[in-house]
Parts: structure tokens; sequence; C-alpha cells
């Protein structure tokens, strides 16, 4: 039986994808607050700048995949206008209804859909853009699911990982120690739930750093790879471009 790692156990890989699951179940009704005290809102500049990168524009067709409470959604669907095509995925039906949810109370009809990002159910060469927000590190083969938005993504169409990352060396202590004591302790508080965020912090412990993540996307054929470290590496935008 292959194994595979959640947060720092390891695990069947069917395990897995239901162990996420919970978590997310779990979290859904709280994400927003507390990625907002988790991060001191700095989640909603990193999110804005992935937004400037991707550079939608009207008629754009956009997946946002693992997309859980809209927000690059509801700003690609402003952008693309009536006359673009903006999905809004999760494979987590809890998160997918908070966010369906936000799209129709901003006045925004975008098409919804549960799906798993290593399968996506779209046609060849369709996106102009594809977005994953803090959605890759959760997802058991990291390498089948750039391919699947690789293959989704027309020819010059851009994919924008955006993800937590590896922090800069001098600040690695202090946030280890905010990660791990911090983190659970809030998530306790106010999710009423210590385990989905010390899963969290171990999970970001496990995901690959920059350097490799970006050989990642070069291995699943995406070319003119590039990241930008956001606020010292604890987070990291990566772009690239299928030719």
């Amino acid at each position: 039986m292959t194994q595979t790692h959640f947060g720092y156990q390891n695990v069947p890989e069917e395990d897995k994808v239901h162990k996420v699951a919970q978590v997310f179940h779990s979290v859904a009704a709280k994400y927003d607050v507390m990625n907002d005290l988790m991060s001191a809102g700095l989640h909603r500049i990193w999110k804005a700048f992935t937004i400037a990168q991707a550079g939608v524009r009207p008629g754009y067709k956009v997946l946002d995949i693992a997309g859980g409470t809209g927000d690059l959604a509801k700003a690609f669907a402003k952008q693309a206008g009536p006359s673009g095509e903006v999905w809004l995925t999760d494979i987590n039906e809890s998160m997918l209804r908070v966010g369906r949810d936000r799209l129709i109370n901003s006045g925004i009809n975008t098409p919804t859909l549960l799906c798993d990002a290593e399968r996506l159910p779209f046609p060849d060469n369709y996106f102009d853009r594809v977005s994953v927000a803090f959605g890759l590190r959760n997802m058991t083969h990291k390498d089948a699911a750039l391919a699947e938005m690789r293959r989704v993504l027309k020819p010059g169409g851009k994919l924008l990982v955006l993800e937590f990352s590896r922090v800069w060396e001098p600040l690695k202590k202090p946030y280890d120690l905010y990660s791990f004591s911090v983190l659970p302790w809030l998530g306790k508080r106010i999710a009423n739930d210590s385990e989905s965020y010390r899963y969290l912090a171990e999970s970001i412990r496990m995901h690959p750093d920059q350097e490799t993540l970006k050989k990642m996307m070069q291995n699943a054929g995406l070319d003119r790879v590039e990241y930008f470290n956001l606020t010292a590496g604890v987070a990291a935008l990566h772009t690239g471009i299928k030719l």
C-alpha cells in the first residue's frame, strides 16, 4: 500500500484525501476569520499580488483550483466581465459552499464545481489562466495536479501557484514557535479545532521549497517559470507559461 504524508504522519494515500477533507470540513465556517488572524491580514496582500500578476482581461477564461471561499474567483470574475468565464472549483464541499455563497452574496454568478485537481473535468487548451492558492500542498500527487493544470491551459496561458513556502533562515526559529504554539492555540480558541491548525503548520514544512516547486513546474512542461518571495518567504507565488 502506497504511503504519503499527512503533515508529519505517514498514511496510506487513500486515507490522506479523507483526512484533508476532514480538516477543511472542520474549518470552513471560520476559514476567513482564521486566515486574517493567522497572517495578520497579509494573505489579502499576497492574493492581491497574485491577482495583479494574473493580468486577467475581459473575455478571459479562468480556472481557480482549490478556490475555497472565493477570494481569487471573485476578483477574476470582475476582471473577466460578462464575456469571460471564471470557474470556482474545490475538492471540499464545505469550502465550496462557503465560496459559492460569498460569490452569490456579492452579486457574482459564476460556475462552481466540486472536482479533484489531479483529474480536471475540462478539455485541453481551454483556459487563459489557472490559479491555485494555498491548495497545492494538500494534494497527494502534486506532479499529476501540475500536469493537469498545464493540460487545460491554452498555449500562452499562465499558471499561478500561491503557497506557503520556505521562510528566510534567520526567521525560522520564531516562525516555528509561532506555527506550532500560537496557531493551534488560535485554532482552539476561534474554530474549536487545534489539530487542524497543527496539521496546517506541519503541511507547510512538508511542502516543496521555492526552488523544488520551480523544478516541479518545469518538469510538468511549463516554461518561463519564476517565483516571487512574499513576506520573507512565508509565502511564494510561482508562475509559469504554457508555450
